[in-house]
């Protein structure tokens, strides 16, 4: 974080996403390989009287505590722009742990074991998200992909009031929360989306951003999209400066409009391929 953070013109420092690290405080499996993100495997709540048995974990489970001491360290090392932490939400974090595919169909078979799970995962992630905050956490990006994949009624049922009661729980003038949904249903929920009243939207290059930046409210900050797979990853240094450079044409002129990745840059990218990206964002301001 701090080598990023001092190497680059980010507005932010951001920590690394690990959306297995709350479904573990909770009790799931993961399963760690070499060069992989860690995974949660299995499904650990299957039915109703699973989802009521399921106890609400504190702040030393698992690696929870890591977490929270990597942002403690990050604020003491970045003194010079914002650090933001990150967090799983609830919908997806509930999909880890009765299982990304099953979730879907328990949410028409029995709505009231998800309910439940998801009850219980905001509790969490309340006590989660202010713990970051008191660790010195300028903000924090709170990743709900699963969401992406909802319709958008069954995102205002399953997903977004619990996503705004984490907001209306940490989320002061002092401390911003970033919504990231990945999926390519966000056009589609973007007003109850809006309506959780998040600082900023982070969508992910499933959409088309100026589309969005079209119809969004004046005051609703988007950000996004680069590709991190296709650009950051596996593109060239030309490529990625063509792609920059095509998205700030189409969305350079909103003033709603923060130039981001469209989800995490994986860690095989080139740093040239970062570096690019940066340059091209200073050879369009210098132009513009």
């Amino acid at each position: 974080m701090e080598l990023v953070a001092h190497s680059t013109d980010a507005v932010a420092a951001v920590s690394f996403m690990d959306l297995s690290l709350e479904a573990e405080a909770f009790g799931a499996t993961v399963v760690f390989r070499e060069n992989e993100i860690p995974a949660i495997t299995g499904q650990l709540i299957s039915d109703g009287e699973a989802a009521s048995a399921l106890q609400i974990p504190g702040l030393t489970a698992g690696r929870i505590p890591v977490a929270i001491e990597t942002i403690r360290l990050a604020k003491e090392k970045v003194t010079d722009k914002p650090v933001f932490a990150g967090m799983i939400g609830p919908f997806s974090l509930a999909g880890r742990l009765m299982d990304v595919t099953e979730i879907l169909y328990t949410c028409f078979d029995e709505p009231e074991a998800v309910h439940e799970v998801l009850q219980k995962a905001t509790a969490f992630l309340k006590n989660y998200a202010s713990a970051l905050k008191t660790a010195g956490a300028d903000g924090m990006i709170l990743a709900e992909p699963l969401c992406g994949i909802l319709s958008p009624d069954m995102a205002e049922e399953f997903s977004c009031p619990y996503v705004k009661e984490i907001l209306d729980s940490v989320q002061t003038e002092d401390f911003a929360v970033i919504y990231h949904n990945c999926g390519n249903s966000v056009p589609q929920m973007a007003k109850q989306l809006y309506g959780m009243n998040a600082a900023a939207y982070h969508f992910g290059n499933a959409v088309d951003l100026h589309r969005l930046l079209q119809d969004a409210p004046a005051d609703v900050l988007l950000m996004g999209n680069i590709d991190p797979v296709s650009c950051f990853a596996k593109g060239t240094r030309e490529h990625i400066r063509e792609q920059t450079l095509a998205l700030l044409e189409r969305c350079g002129a909103y003033r709603n409009f923060i130039l981001s990745s469209g989800c995490d840059i994986p860690y095989t990218a080139p740093w040239e391929n970062v570096e690019s990206f940066f340059g091209a964002l200073a050879e369009y301001n210098q132009t513009h």
